[in-house]
């Protein structure tokens, strides 16, 4: 009979579960992540709507300098127009509707 070491039983168990997991995995990227799937989407134009600008410009007062990059963000995603941490790191107010509005 083979005695197992705790280690080894553990090891084993870690790693048993994560082999179903491997085996039933969707195709997510592929072999070669350099190269863009055939059948990826692809976003043509992007004109990015008055809210969109609203929302990213949220809780920045005038003048918008450094700023420039908004115009080129296109439709990759950026954490400059979603909400951050809330309370005292909220410096732009975006969890709270009541704050720093600009219409």
């Amino acid at each position: 009979m083979i005695k197992l070491s705790k280690f080894q039983v553990f090891v084993f168990a870690s790693f048993f579960p994560l082999t179903a997991a491997i085996a039933d995995s969707a195709f997510v990227g592929g072999l070669n992540p350099s190269v863009r799937p055939a059948n990826a989407p692809v976003i043509t134009v992007f004109e990015p709507a008055d809210a969109w600008k609203r929302q990213a410009l949220r809780g920045i007062h005038e003048p918008h300098t450094g700023l420039g990059f908004l115009k080129d963000q296109g439709a990759w995603y950026t954490p400059f127009n979603r909400p951050n941490l809330l309370g005292y790191y909220d410096i732009r107010g975006l969890h709270d509707t009541t704050k720093n509005t600009k219409d």
